[in-house]
């Protein structure tokens, strides 16, 4: 299982450091002002909806599904996949009508202080307009990635998302064939979604398990898909309605807050994709077979081991981002557009994204609790009671803070969310920690501890060094302290997980 995360972490940590250079190309190029403003907006819609439709609910409900058919039919797995298959292309074809012709409403719904703008308001429509197919393509995408996963075969998908970063840095490149750059990343986005149906549809057809066209009937396969898939649509819409809360408070503040929180998230989205995601991915497929075969005890030592594996990469990320924000926002990304004030204001808002970080790397392992035994109303209310708690403390914490507030409140709402799922599935016997993952957790929070400690007492020392350089000032500084804290933190892992007597390999 641990191969299987490292397979799909390491494609998807090449897809973030090609997100990383695609995000750098931008800020250089488009800075973070209206336009950047504009295409935030009109990248976060489709990937909203992918998110609610896509990934979070469908994943939720046909994995399991399709695990438990294909166990008692591999036939019937097939037929229930091709209608799953036909009856997602109906939809979303119907969806992407609609949203093209009610394009200006949608923008209006989302980012309302655009309205007070109106070139800014009508760049965010025609970008989105040039985006929204995105959606099409990737949903289509989500279902044949869920069929490579359910067959143990991880590469193709998680390899899809690098596609887009180097669509976009393409389009960029070109970006003089198009009426300005935001068209050009729009356009970039577009592309993608065709790239990366192309790529897990030849993946799927070499496996044998592309889908055919089927007329779609109410099998009891298919009753249990819709059964679990109500609840699990409302569960990941309950974050999306975070994340739109988001961008509509951020369209009132000053220009730049939109970008600010787009910058900053997506650092802070390297270690959900790489760790937590990864690990959510190969745990949930792992779980529903276990279960399935009367292995719940297997069940709960593969999601220890994941949870143990993901806190111990996660947790330094958490670090960094706290003790030096600022810094990683100047050396990644203050050049051309992107001036020093930019960094500072997105520096604080990834510092609060950084708070909430360890529980949004744990939340796709916990729902493998639920969502194992296609359990999908449970997450649901943690989600709903999570967004709650999220959406007022945004409203509560936009006026003094900004930006950085609606990021502080998505972390408050991300530790209510996981405190929950956690509660609810110790409760009921569906998860069950051993002392190895406490011995571990307490090994990685001693180590993050010192790392922090020799961060911030390492930067003031660097920094006089390193002053009297001309420039790159701040990318080698960053660099050095990288490779200290890399060294500290294997060190004093490494150390506490000998004098705790720690071995993952066990549960």
């Amino acid at each position: 299982m641990l191969r299987k995360i490292l397979s799909v972490g390491g494609w998807t940590l090449l897809s973030r450091v090609s997100g990383f250079v695609r995000d750098v190309v931008l800020a250089a190029v488009i800075g973070a002002g209206p336009i950047m403003d504009a295409f935030a907006v009109a990248q976060r819609l489709p990937n909203h909806f992918r998110a609610i439709f896509g990934e979070g609910a469908f994943n939720a409900a046909f994995v399991p599904t399709y695990t438990r058919t294909r166990a008692r039919d591999e036939g019937g797995a097939g037929l229930f996949a091709s209608r799953i298959w036909t009856l997602m292309v109906v939809i979303q074809v119907a969806l992407l009508a609609a949203a093209l012709v009610f394009m200006p409403a949608i923008v209006r719904a989302l980012a309302p202080g655009f309205a007070e703008d109106p070139a800014r308001f009508d760049l965010a429509v025609t970008l989105t307009r040039i985006t929204f197919p995105y959606l099409f393509f990737i949903t289509l995408v989500t279902i044949l990635s869920a069929l490579l996963n359910a067959h143990d075969r991880f590469a193709a998908a998680a390899a899809a998302p690098v596609l887009l970063n180097l669509a976009i840095i393409a389009a960029l490149a070109v970006g003089f064939l198009f009426p300005g750059a935001g068209h050009a990343a729009a356009w970039g986005v577009f592309a993608a979604g065709v790239l990366e149906l192309a790529l897990v549809w030849i993946a799927a057809r070499r496996a044998g398990i592309m889908p055919a066209l089927a007329r779609p009937r109410l099998d009891p396969a298919m009753r249990g898909f819709f059964r679990t898939l109500g609840p699990a649509v409302i569960g990941s819409a309950g974050v999306q309605i975070a994340l739109f809360a988001d961008t509509i408070i951020a369209s009132f503040l000053p220009r730049g807050a939109v970008s600010a929180l787009y910058y900053a998230d997506r650092l802070n989205q390297l270690p959900v994709g790489v760790v937590g995601i990864a690990a959510g991915t190969v745990l949930l497929p792992e779980m529903a077979r276990r279960i399935a075969a009367g292995d719940p005890a297997g069940a709960h030592a593969a999601q220890n081991r994941a949870v143990g594996f993901t806190l111990a990469l996660a947790l330094p990320c958490a670090v960094a981002f706290v003790a030096v924000p600022d810094l990683i926002m100047k050396a990644l990304f203050a050049r051309g557009a992107f001036t020093e004030a930019d960094a500072r204001a997105a520096g604080a808002v990834l510092a609060a994204y950084a708070i909430g970080l360890p529980a949004v790397v744990l939340i796709r392992s916990m729902l493998a609790s639920f969502h194992a035994r296609a359990d999908t109303a449970t997450p649901l209310y943690a989600s709903l009671t999570a967004v709650g708690v999220n959406v007022l403390l945004k409203i509560a914490l936009m006026g003094p803070f900004g930006a950085a507030g609606l990021a502080f409140a998505t972390s408050a709402g991300a530790w209510v969310n996981i405190l929950l799922l956690a509660g609810l599935a110790y409760r009921r016997g569906w998860t069950a920690p051993g002392p190895t993952l406490a011995r571990t957790a307490l090994a990685v929070v001693l180590a993050s501890l010192v790392l922090a400690l020799v961060t911030l007492g390492a930067r003031g020392p660097l920094t006089g060094l390193l002053e009297a350089l001309p420039r790159w000032r701040d990318e080698i500084l960053l660099a050095a302290l990288a490779a200290l804290g890399a060294l500290t933190y294997g060190g004093a892992l490494a150390a506490g997980a000998r004098l705790l007597g720690v071995r993952l390999a066990r549960r």
